[in-house]
């Protein structure tokens, strides 16, 4: 008779990796998305603030390139043109979108709520932090700032611009794990509020987390999101818990304050020889 064996790993959660814009600061994850409004604006082809967010979470070349491939898009642009959009054109609005992104950061900096009470727990539990985000290392020096002199440090950034590939390659979490050199792959966490960004937890190989209200799913700043009447609360959190669960998160919760009973969960999960 043959027999195969499995190992398996049975301890503790030891990193979790948070996505920024959306996941620890920025509520609404409005950033970014202002911007390529503001680019798309100046190409002379505008775009709903729907369509600006629709490849959320990739390198921010590929999210222009990936709205200028949508077909209303691409129409509009014919019609402005008389050509469809290129890469010429792709790279003339990445140009612009830089300056424009560096010199607006840190009006959306302010950390979500729960942030750093989070943060803490996860200091108490000897969970190193790790973070991964589709902003260009330039930006993200403003960021990390920005987050410092708010209390917030984590222990690795890793940018779009630092690996071969951003979202949904796995390889930013990759290169935490290395960065924070911790392993196995199973007892890291990817916490996400963009179906890009669950989608590089779980090409990872890692635990995935959706934000469903803080980020980009519902889209709407803190002030904003709490002057919905509750209905209409309701109605985009379901809708936003629903896209995260199809992509594939494991758990979907609405803002990063709700993660500490996910980590509990994956634990148990863990100790009884469960992978992701």
């Amino acid at each position: 008779m043959t027999f195969g064996y499995r190992r398996s790993y049975r301890g503790k959660v030891r990193a979790v990796l948070l996505d920024w814009a959306g996941t620890t600061m920025d509520f609404g994850c409005m950033a970014p998305a202002v911007v390529f409004v503001k680019v798309f604006e100046r190409a002379g082809v505008p775009i709903t603030m729907d369509e600006a967010r629709a490849p959320m979470g990739a390198h921010k070349r590929v999210h222009i390139q990936q709205v200028t491939e949508l077909d209303a898009v691409r129409a509009r642009w014919q019609a402005r043109h008389g050509r469809p959009p290129g890469e010429a054109d792709v790279d003339r609005m990445f140009a612009d979108f830089v300056p424009l992104q560096l010199e607006c950061l840190s009006e959306y900096s302010t950390l979500i709520p729960g942030t750093l009470e989070v943060v803490a727990a996860l200091r108490a539990r000897e969970v190193k932090i790790g973070s991964t985000t589709g902003y260009l290392r330039e930006m993200m020096a403003i960021n990390l700032a920005d987050a410092k002199a708010q209390g917030y440090e984590p222990d690795a950034t890793v940018c779009a611009s630092d690996v071969p590939a951003g979202r949904p390659y796995p390889y930013m979490c990759l290169q935490n794990m290395l960065d924070l050199r911790v392993w196995p792959v199973e007892a890291c966490v990817k916490v996400d509020d963009t179906l890009p960004g669950i989608e590089e937890g779980l090409n990872a190989g890692m635990w995935t987390v959706g934000l469903a209200v803080s980020g980009n799913e519902v889209g709407l700043p803190l002030a904003a999101w709490q002057a919905l009447p509750p209905a209409e609360q309701q109605a985009r959190r379901e809708r936003a818990h629903a896209r995260l669960r199809m992509g594939g998160a494991h758990w979907v919760v609405d803002t990063i304050a709700d993660l500490p009973p996910c980590l509990d969960d994956i634990e148990a999960r863990l100790a009884r020889g469960e992978k992701p």
